[in-house]
């Protein structure tokens, strides 16, 4: 074992290269998937794209519970060691998951997809950072911004056109080509490397206590509205669980001297508001994307490919504003830049939630664009503000903690959002046939040139009938997707507020030694 000299010239770009193949392929698993999830569904013995959500928030969960341990297998094994370990278990994870062929085996395999993941993700970050040379390291930085977009982007579309023109499963084929092609790639380059190694003090009580809520709180919102929330023994006795792991592990993490959570943090006044509006902005951000992306397809007839194409309009702007976010952070108070976006990100969502059935691709296309600018300006803002006063040690479990916050967030989200829109489409479905006449169209005097026309077509009456109401169902559907993107503007309104009540922050402009520390753990708070 020798302590080699920075990796430089080719050998330097290759390892840009394959990290930032393997962070957009991890992360675009969770976006990637989401499009491709009515297609899943379908195939798992015929669930519904309810039960397919299920793999994504799972995932997502996995992902979070996965980030406490690549700090403790990293000083205990050595980084680049475990980083090639979870890529080579994320190709197993992936084959398990294109062999499913039921929901709950399929949910299990995406969660060891996301528990590798959130183990290798920052390890992969961590140990390029360290590559570049101190007058190098914001532009390092500025690229795992512009790596950390592309899943929003990228990820989407490539799920579209995995599912439209070969399969499904395509998608986590493709994982076990770029996991193990990038886990030969670090070995070559890392082999017979020293790494600092120390045995750390786990909390293995405080992770399994972690474990429990999440995965119980998950479960329970991924299951509600199938097993009608707490009617369900299963669900009554998952909320027991929760409710009784949750005092528990306060009561522990505050009396471990190494915690899982550290929810000391929390005291900190800027951590703990940076955090509050990270937390719920990304529920809406995640929650939004994802069941607008399956409703395109369901709802209004777009292809995968399709509505790939809508979230790929978002990769204009967003990869431009994130390789330079982080200057603007350094000149200019970020509460400023984060109400200004929050503000930005209320409109576009007002903006979308206007979509109605007779519109054209054109009438998301420029929405979108402009989503991508604010989803950019979303991560390092926050970040820099949650940094304030925080060094060494501290920073880093900081960026960590928000990380996984922000992950479990995001995974509430998709379920949330889902529970909007599948409450509000009955209210608006009962308030158009009690406009059109009622629900057996007993006086159907608007919809009567409707229903005559349809039977020239040759339907019968009945048939007339039922085709009217289906139309009433799909437009109260649009509405009640048009009003999660509503409570989601209203949210970000809020937040624009909340933000002020945090000191006046800049990012540091001096540079020293900890700046490699400080930028790690700036672009660790930023992944999506």
């Amino acid at each position: 074992m020798t302590q080699a000299a920075r990796i430089e010239g080719w050998r330097f770009l290759l390892l840009n290269a394959a990290a930032g193949a393997a962070n957009v392929v991890m992360l675009s698993n969770v976006p990637g998937y989401t499009v491709l999830a009515p297609y899943a569904a379908g195939s798992l013995q015929g669930v519904t794209p309810s039960y397919g959500t299920w793999a994504t928030t799972d995932h997502m969960i996995g992902i979070a519970l996965g980030l406490p341990l690549s700090r403790w297998l990293a000083t205990r094994f050595g980084d680049y060691r475990v980083l090639i370990g979870a890529l080579c278990a994320y190709a197993l994870a992936s084959v398990l998951c294109a062999a499913s062929e039921t929901i709950g085996f399929f949910a299990a395999a995406r969660f060891l997809l996301g528990l590798m993941g959130g183990i290798a993700l920052p390890l992969a970050q961590s140990v390029t950072l360290a590559q570049y040379a101190p007058e190098r390291r914001t532009l390092g930085v500025g690229f795992w911004g512009v790596m950390s977009m592309a899943p929003f982007t990228v990820g989407v579309f490539m799920g579209g056109y995995w599912a439209e023109y070969f399969d499904w499963r395509w998608m986590f084929f493709s994982n076990v080509v770029v996991s193990l092609g990038v886990a030969g790639v670090m070995l070559t380059l890392f082999y017979g490397r020293a790494v600092p190694r120390r045995i750390a003090r786990f909390d293995t009580v405080g992770f399994l206590l972690l474990g429990a809520i999440l995965v119980g709180a998950q479960s329970i919102l991924n299951m509600g509205n199938d097993f009608d929330w707490f009617g369900s023994p299963l669900l009554t006795w998952l909320l027991l669980v929760v409710l009784l792991a949750l005092p528990l592990f306060i009561f522990w993490e505050f009396g471990e001297r190494r915690p899982a959570l550290d929810l000391r943090l929390f005291l900190r006044r800027n951590f703990a508001i940076a955090t509050f509006c990270s937390l719920v902005g990304f529920l809406v951000i995640q929650g939004l994307l994802s069941v607008f992306v399956v409703q395109l397809q369901v709802l209004l007839g777009y292809t995968s490919s399709h509505a790939g194409m809508v979230y790929l309009m978002m990769i204009f702007l967003a990869m431009a504003t994130a390789a330079v976010v982080h200057e603007l952070c350094k000149n200019v108070d970020v509460r400023l830049i984060v109400f200004l976006n929050f503000i930005g990100l209320a409109v576009t969502f007002v903006w979308i939630g206007q979509y109605d059935k007779n519109a054209y691709f054109d009438d998301i296309e420029t929405p979108m664009f402009f989503f991508g600018f604010s989803i950019a300006m979303f991560f390092a803002p926050l970040a820099a503000l949650a940094m304030t006063g925080l060094s060494g040690e501290r920073l880093i479990r900081a960026a960590e903690e928000l990380a996984m916050l922000r992950t479990v967030f995001g995974a509430f989200g998709i379920t949330l959002l889902g529970v909007v829109f599948f409450r509000r489409t009955p209210f608006h479905q009962l308030d158009l046939a009690d406009h059109f006449g009622g629900r057996r169209f007993a006086s159907l005097d608007v919809l009567t040139p409707v229903l005559d026309r349809l039977q020239a077509m040759g339907m019968s009456a009945d048939a007339a009938r039922a085709q009217a109401g289906r139309l009433i169902r799909q437009q109260a559907q649009i509405l009640a997707l048009n009003d999660a993107f509503v409570v989601g503007a209203m949210v970000f309104v809020c937040l624009a507020g909340v933000v002020w009540l945090a000191y006046p922050s800049h990012a540091p402009k001096k540079r020293d030694e900890d700046e490699l520390t400080r930028l790690a753990a700036e672009e660790l708070m930023e992944q999506p």
